[in-house]
């Protein structure tokens, strides 16, 4: 990706997007998630075409005589982590940039790759997710 398709979708994401920590599935813990909403359907497959990771979803629309339709642009998991390295130079917003170094600072630390947390390590990781969420 160009330097400068880096530093516009981080702006978009400064301005429409979420950094966040979600949970996906029942019994898991809470994973790296981008979404950025718009009406734009344009602008979101750009941003995917561009970053290529990620997909869009449409929103339903309970109003369509009041509402434009609206659209969500997701990335999840390592996609989002590979994403953040790209973007994270260029985020404006604090609160953003700070997540976005926390999650490529101490996540994948966190993470076993088999999946079998110790109970510090689930600790840890309840920790983590504190400090993301007081952010």
């Amino acid at each position: 990706m160009l330097l400068e398709e880096r530093a516009y979708i981080a702006g978009i994401i400064d301005g429409e997007g979420s950094i966040m920590l979600t949970k996906f599935h029942k019994n898991q813990f809470p994973s790296p998630c981008i979404t950025i909403a718009s009406t734009s359907l344009e602008l979101l497959e750009w941003i995917k075409n561009t970053s290529k990771v990620g997909h869009v979803k449409s929103k339903k629309n309970y109003n369509p005589n009041c509402h434009k339709d609206s659209y969500t642009y997701l990335v999840k998991y390592n996609d989002a982590i590979s994403l953040l390295e790209q973007i994270e130079p260029f985020l404006i917003i604090p609160q953003k940039r700070v997540r976005a170094q926390l999650i490529l600072n101490e996540y994948k630390s966190l993470t076993p790759r088999n999946g079998r947390y110790t109970p510090d390590r689930i600790r840890a990781k309840d920790d983590f997710y504190n400090r993301f969420m007081a952010i």
